[in-house]
C-alpha cells in the first residue's frame, strides 16, 4: 500500500488531527444543513435531463431515426456530461487545495445555472435543425463540468468541518441529501406526467422542469454565501502546508487511493445510473401499470437510497467502516438479484417494488465511496485525490453505463441483476482486502 494510503506526511497529518471536539456544534450542523440543501438543489438541475430522455430523444433527433436509436443518442448526450466531469474536477479541485475550498464551492454552481435554464428555452430539431442536438451536447458538457468539482467539492467541505466522530453521519446526510436531488426530479416529474397529457408534455410542460432549475440554481448560489472556510484549509495555508501541484502529488504517492476510490466509485454508479435513474425505464418497457405508479415506485426507492446512506453512515461511526461495508454491498449484490429476477420473470407488481425498495436501501453502499475517500487521501491534496478518482471513474463506468445497460436488458434483463449483483461483490472484496492491507 503506499504511505500516503496509511498516512499523509508529518505536517498535514497533524493539521487533520487539530479539529477534536465530540459533538456537533451549532456551526457544524449549519454548515451541513447549507451544504446539503445546495447539493440537492444542484443535483436537480443535473439529473432532471433523465427524467425527460424519451420527451428529448422525439425533440432534439430526427423523426426518422429508430426509436432505439434515437433514446440511444439521448443517453449518449446525458453521457457526455459524465464525460466532460474529470476536466471540470481536477481543474476545480486543484484551485480548491490551493486557494480555498469555499471559493470551488461557489463556482460550480456558477456554472450549472445558465446551461440548465438554456435546455428549458433550447428551440427543438423541428426548429433549428442539427443545430438543436449540438447545442444541446455542449449544454450537457459545460453541466459536467460544473458538477465535476461539485460532489468532490462537497464531501471535502464537510469532511474537514465536522468532527471525526460524526463523519459518517455527516457525509451520510450530505449524500442523502444529494440523492435527494434526484427525488426531487422524480416528484417534479411525476406532477408534471399527472397534470398534463403526453401531448401537452411533448408540446411545452417538458420545460418546465429545466427553467424551475434555473431558480433553484439561484437559491443555491444564496444559501452557499453564508458559507465558510474550513478550518482544515486555513491552518494548511496559515503553515505553508500546501502543495503547489496537488495532482502532481497524487500520482506519486497515492496510487492505492486513487485504486480504491474508483471501485467504489464504479459501485457508487450502478446505485445512481443503473439502479435509480435507467432501471424504472425497463419497468416501463416490462410491467403493464400506469406510468405514474413507475415514477411513485422510483420515488420510494430514491427516498430509500437516502436513509441507505444516512443508516449506512450512522452505523459506520458506531460499529466500523470496513464491517459496514461488507454488509451493505452482501446486501447489496443480493437484493438486486432477486429484484431483477422478478422484473424479468414478470413477478407481481408488489414484489417487484417492494424489492427494488429494499435494493434502494442497500444502496445506501454508495456513501462509503465518500468515506473511504475523504479517509485515504491527504488533506493539502485531498480534493485533487478525490476529484480525479471519483471523475474519471464516473465517466468512465457512468458515462458508459446507459449504453452498456440498455444493450443489456435488450439481450437478457436478468443480466442487468448480474451486472449490479457484481459491483456488490466488488464492495465485499474492498471491505475484505482493504482490511488485510491496512
Amino acid at each position: 500500500m503506499d504511505s500516503s494510503t496509511k498516512c499523509p506526511d508529518a505536517p498535514t497529518s497533524q493539521i487533520s488531527h487539530t479539529r477534536t471536539p465530540k459533538t456537533l456544534r451549532k456551526q457544524d450542523i449549519k454548515t451541513l444543513a447549507l451544504s446539503s440543501l445546495g447539493g440537492t438543489l444542484e443535483f436537480y438541475d443535473f439529473i432532471i435531463f433523465i427524467f425527460f430522455a424519451s420527451v428529448i430523444a422525439h425533440l432534439f433527433f430526427p423523426a426518422s431515426l429508430d426509436p432505439f436509436w434515437s433514446t440511444l443518442n439521448t443517453y449518449g448526450t446525458f453521457a457526455a456530461g459524465y464525460f466532460a466531469r474529470p476536466l471540470g474536477g481536477v481543474i476545480m479541485a486543484h484551485f480548491g487545495d490551493r486557494n480555498g475550498r469555499k471559493n470551488m464551492f461557489m463556482l460550480s454552481i456558477l456554472l450549472m445555472v445558465i446551461p440548465t435554464f438554456v435546455v428549458g428555452i433550447l428551440p427543438t430539431y423541428e426548429s433549428i435543425g442539427y443545430l438543436a442536438p449540438i447545442i444541446l451536447l455542449l449544454v450537457r458538457i459545460l453541466q459536467g463540468i460544473a458538477i465535476g468539482g461539485e460532489l468532490p467539492g462537497a464531501w471535502v467541505f464537510i469532511s474537514e468541518h465536522v468532527p471525526k466522530k460524526h463523519l459518517g453521519f455527516a457525509i451520510g446526510i450530505l449524500t442523502g441529501c444529494v440523492v435527494g436531488g434526484i427525488l426531487l426530479g422524480s416528484i417534479v416529474a411525476f406532477f408534471i406526467n399527472l397534470f398534463f397529457t403526453p401531448a401537452q408534455i411533448t408540446a411545452f410542460a417538458w420545460r418546465g422542469p429545466f427553467i424551475l432549475g434555473g431558480v433553484f440554481g439561484v437559491i443555491s448560489i444564496f444559501l452557499r454565501s453564508y458559507l465558510k472556510e474550513t478550518p482544515i484549509f486555513k491552518e494548511m495555508k496559515a503553515s505553508n502546508a500546501l502543495v503547489k501541484l496537488p495532482i502532481k502529488q497524487v500520482f506519486y504517492k497515492n496510487k492505492t487511493a486513487i485504486f480504491i476510490s474508483a471501485i467504489l466509485t464504479w459501485i457508487l454508479t450502478g446505485c445512481i445510473i443503473v439502479l435509480l435513474l435507467l432501471i424504472p425505464n425497463f419497468m416501463t418497457q416490462t410491467l403493464q401499470v400506469p406510468q405514474t405508479h413507475i415514477i411513485l415506485a422510483q420515488m420510494f426507492a430514491i427516498f430509500a437510497v437516502a436513509i441507505g446512506c444516512v443508516l449506512s453512515g450512522t452505523l459506520s461511526d458506531l460499529l466500523g467502516l470496513r464491517k459496514m461495508l461488507f454488509i451493505f454491498s452482501v446486501g447489496f449484490s443480493i437484493s438486486c438479484v432477486v429484484y431483477l429476477y422478478l422484473l424479468s420473470h414478470q413477478g407481481s407488481v408488489v414484489a417487484v417494488f417492494s424489492w427494488y425498495i429494499i435494493a434502494g436501501l442497500f444502496a445506501g453502499v454508495m456513501n462509503f465511496t465518500p468515506l473511504v475517500m475523504v479517509s485515504i487521501f491527504p488533506p493539502n491534496v485531498r480534493f485533487s485525490g478525490i476529484s480525479f478518482s471519483y471523475n474519471l471513474a464516473y465517466a468512465v463506468f457512468g458515462g458508459l453505463a446507459p449504453i452498456f445497460v440498455v444493450s443489456l436488458f435488450a439481450h437478457a434483463p436478468m443480466w442487468v441483476g448480474y451486472y449490479l449483483g457484481f459491483l456488490g461483490v466488488l464492495g465485499i472484496l474492498v471491505s475484505l482486502l482493504w482490511h488485510k492491507r491496512a
